[in-house]
C-alpha cells in the first residue's frame, strides 16, 4: 500500500515565502508599460497590493490574486492559510470582497478527499469575509499550490494606497510577527511546543475585523505584510510615500517562540532575499534577534498602518474595544529609507 505524501513534503517553499524575489519582481517589470486609463485607480504604477478599477463615482472594483505551495500538512487549515492570505489583499486597500475564484495546482496521485478539505477550509473563510467562492481553475502539477482570484469593491475615495504616509504619522501593526521562522523550525522539527498552533491561528484571521475597526480612521497608509517581511513592506511604503519610518525593535510584537527562534539562528530562504531587497534601505542599530524578526516573511500576516498621530489613541481604544490585536511600533519622518532602532 502507497503511503500518502504530508503536504509539505511536496513543497520546496512554504506560503508566502515561496514568492517570487522582490528585487528581480523589480527588474521583471522595469521595462513593462502600464495599462493607460483614467479609470485604472490602482495598478503598476506603482504596484500595490491589488489592482483597483473605477466603475462610477461611487463605485471602484479592487481585483487581486494570490496562491502559494502548502505551509502546513492539515489541508484544511492549508485551504484556509492561502484563503485568508489573497481575501486580505483586497482588505489591505480598504475594500471589500464579493467574490472568489480557486487557482489550484494539486498532484494527481493526492486523494480527492485530502484537496477537498483544501477547498472546504477556503470556502469556510471566503464566507467570513462576506464573499462567496464561485468556482475557479485547476491544473496537475507536482508541487501542490492553492489560493484565490478575488473581487471586492471600495469607493474611489476611500481606496487605502501604501503611498500615502506623512511625516508626524504614528505606525500601527495589527499582529504579531514570525510565522516564517516558526513554519521553518516546524520542517527542522524544533519547533517549540504550541509555536505552530499559534501560528497557524494567526495566518487563519482574516483582517476583516481590523480593517473595519481602522476605517472611520481614514488612514494615511496600509498595506499588509507577507512574503516581502516588516521590512520589505516597510520599505515600499516609504519608498513610494516618499517618507522615512522609523520602527521600534523593542515594540515589535512576535508569536510565540519567533523570537527565541530567531536568537537560535533560525532563517528562512525568504529572510536572505528580504535583506537582499529591503537591506540596503534599512538602517539597523539593533540585535541580529530583532533584525531576524523584522526581515522574516509572513503569510496571511497584519496591516501596517500609517495615520496622524493624534488619532492613535482613539485607535488603539477602538480596537481595545472589540478585542482586536494593535501595535504601536514606530513613526514616520522626514527623509527615505527604514531605520530600526
Amino acid at each position: 500500500m502507497t503511503e500518502t505524501p504530508t503536504l509539505t513534503s511536496l513543497a520546496k517553499a512554504g506560503g508566502c515565502a515561496a514568492k517570487y524575489p522582490a528585487a528581480r519582481l523589480e527588474t521583471l517589470l522595469a521595462g513593462f508599460v502600464p495599462a493607460d486609463s483614467v479609470d485604472l485607480l490602482v495598478g503598476l504604477d506603482p504596484a500595490d497590493d491589488a489592482a483597483v478599477y473605477r466603475l462610477d463615482d461611487e463605485r471602484a472594483i479592487v481585483f487581486t490574486v494570490d496562491f502559494f505551495p502548502p505551509v502546513v500538512d492539515d489541508p484544511r487549515a492549508f485551504g484556509a492559510i492561502a484563503a485568508t492570505n489573497a481575501l486580505n489583499d483586497v482588505l489591505a486597500m480598504g475594500g471589500v470582497p464579493l467574490l472568489a475564484l480557486s487557482i489550484a495546482a494539486f498532484p494527481e496521485e493526492l486523494p480527492a478527499e485530502m484537496l477537498g478539505e483544501i477547498l472546504a477550509g477556503a470556502d469556510e473563510v471566503v464566507r467570513a469575509a462576506g464573499a462567496i467562492l464561485a468556482g475557479g481553475h485547476t491544473i496537475r502539477d507536482d508541487e501542490p499550490k492553492y489560493g484565490l482570484a478575488v473581487v471586492g469593491t471600495v469607493h474611489p475615495d476611500g481606496i487605502w494606497p501604501k503611498s500615502g504616509a506623512c511625516p508626524g504619522d504614528a505606525l500601527f501593526l495589527t499582529k504579531a510577527l514570525g510565522t516564517g521562522l516558526v513554519l521553518q523550525a516546524q520542517r527542522e522539527g524544533r519547533a517549540p511546543a504550541g509555536a505552530l498552533d499559534a501560528a497557524v491561528t494567526a495566518m487563519r484571521t482574516l483582517n476583516r475585523d481590523a480593517a473595519d475597526a481602522l476605517r472611520p480612521f481614514s488612514p494615511n497608509a496600509v498595506t499588509d505584510v507577507t512574503g516581502f517581511g516588516l521590512l520589505g513592506h516597510a520599505y515600499e511604503m516609504a519608498s513610494r510615500s516618499g517618507v522615512g519610518l522609523e520602527l521600534e525593535a523593542a515594540a515589535l510584537p512576535a508569536l510565540p517562540g519567533a523570537l527565541a527562534l530567531a536568537e537560535d539562528g533560525t532563517r528562512t530562504g525568504g529572510d536572505r532575499r528580504n535583506r537582499e531587497y529591503a537591506g540596503p534601505h534599512v538602517t539597523s542599530t539593533v540585535a541580529a534577534e530583532y533584525e531576524a524578526l523584522a526581515f522574516d516573511p509572513q503569510t496571511a500576516g497584519g496591516l501596517l498602518v500609517s495615520l496622524p498621530a493624534d488619532k492613535g489613541a482613539v485607535l488603539a481604544a477602538t480596537f481595545a474595544d472589540r478585542g482586536l490585536e494593535l501595535y504601536r511600533i514606530g513613526v514616520v519622518r522626514d527623509g527615505s529609507g527604514v531605520t530600526l532602532r
